[in-house]
């Protein structure tokens, strides 16, 4: 591998870098039913069809050290898109089940590095809300889809207790294979983690072709990554967008982030973290008062700050392409 020491968690949710709002896409009609209240919203199982116009927007809300910020209301929240503010029309606090795609890569280079990835997905096992269900994907030269989707997160124990390293790394392939099988998602709350220490080099699948699956298939992305003081001398993100600097890239626009680290000890605390930001996000929904057009419309969040709270940071998909009327 080109870069050693990375480790990239992908998380897949109701939104996407490159979403766009298509007629039957899930960004569109994720999660939302029209008189709907919070509750109903957070732990319906279903699917839920609502009408196509809606926009719908998760916002990861922290403090400065990166914990969950739970509490703050509809009221406490401005939503803009294209700097004209939007009417908030569906709000959802609680914590919701998600489905979850664990994609661990199991190349050579990851022998040293494999422990620690078990122990970052027990971490993301053992804070998940009981209710998820996950499924896992492997890959070195080719991306194999080892369990599919299931409740039972004994089964995603076993075979990753199983694994074993060699090969090369498919990294875009084994997204693939994920965003397919999310299609059989029951929830509107997705998430593909994606644990890998380096730069894509056997996919047959096109870095454009990853951006066109994950824009049509709603994904909210977080990055890890675990590199030696050599790769950050070449400059960070590095040149070659297929490894790390495409995650970044993806992961900004999504709402997520770029996590690095230097000591793989601290790989289960930042799953840990991850976890929680994935369950404890604030949905925000609206229908757009602007002209439905092709072009990207930008998406600007702002919180306003009750007393008592400490200094908070939002994360949240930056945009969205719409369908011309």
């Amino acid at each position: 591998m080109s870069v050693s020491g990375l480790l990239c968690i992908l998380l897949a949710g109701p939104c996407s870098v490159w979403c766009e709002q298509r007629e039957d896409a899930p960004a569109v009609t994720a999660g939302f039913e029209l008189g709907a209240s919070a509750t109903d919203i957070s732990h319906r199982p279903t699917k839920i069809y609502v009408n196509s116009d809606l926009v719908v927007i998760p916002v990861t809300v922290t403090d400065g050290k990166g914990r969950v910020v739970n509490g703050l209301q509809k009221e406490h929240f401005a939503l803009f898109e294209d700097k004209v503010e939007q009417e908030i029309t569906h709000f959802a606090p609680e914590e919701a089940p998600a489905s979850i795609g664990l994609v661990v890569d199991t190349s050579d280079s990851m022998g040293p590095k494999l422990q620690k990835a078990r122990e970052a997905v027990a971490a993301l096992l053992n804070n998940a809300n009981p209710e998820d269900e996950f499924f896992l994907t492997q890959f070195n030269d080719r991306a194999q889809l080892v369990v599919t989707l299931t409740t039972q997160t004994e089964e995603i124990r076993r075979h990753v207790a199983m694994m074993q390293t060699a090969g090369s790394t498919a990294l875009m392939d084994a997204v693939m294979v994920a965003l397919n099988e999310m299609r059989n998602a029951h929830y509107t709350r997705k998430a593909i983690i994606i644990i890998s220490d380096g730069e894509d080099n056997a996919s047959h699948c096109s870095v454009r072709e990853l951006k066109e699956a994950v824009r049509d298939a709603d994904v909210l992305i977080y990055a890890i990554g675990i590199a030696s003081s050599s790769v950050f001398d070449q400059g960070w993100p590095p040149q070659r967008l297929t490894g790390s600097a495409l995650l970044n890239e993806i992961a900004t626009h999504t709402g997520g982030r770029l996590f690095e680290v230097n000591r793989l000890k601290q790989l289960p605390d930042i799953a840990s973290k991850i976890s929680a930001w994935l369950r404890n996000q604030y949905v925000l929904a609206y229908t757009s008062s602007n002209k439905k057009d092709s072009r990207f419309h930008h998406i600007q969040v702002k919180i306003k700050k009750p007393n008592g709270f400490p200094r908070l940071h939002a994360f949240w998909r930056l945009g969205y392409y719409a369908p011309s009327e």
